[in-house]
């Protein structure tokens, strides 16, 4: 599998970028060169290695919910920059 000058050409257009003739001959180059690269991967014999997502062993760390006591209305409305009826009041972003 190789990049085109003309696969480079589409990709750009859909990112709106403009390049030139030199960036999308030097972008072709380099995208083909991290191809090869990647292809050196198949010369690997993963003969019973078990698909993985992560390297790592990676899991969730939670605590149990627990009830507990809220700030009082009073002290977070000392954070608030505007406040009105026990409410944080934000400027409008309609009209």
């Amino acid at each position: 599998m190789s990049i085109t000058k003309q696969d480079v050409q589409h990709v750009a257009k859909l990112a709106r970028l403009n390049l030139s003739e030199a960036e999308e001959a030097q972008m072709t180059e380099q995208l083909n060169a991290i191809l090869q690269y990647a292809e050196k991967l198949n010369e690997l014999d993963t003969e019973g290695v078990e698909p993985t997502t992560h390297v790592l062993h990676v899991s969730n760390v939670m605590r149990e919910d627990e009830v507990r006591e809220s700030l009082p209305i009073e002290k977070v409305m000392l954070n608030a920059p505007d406040e009105e009826d026990g409410q944080i009041r934000v400027p409008a972003v309609l009209e």
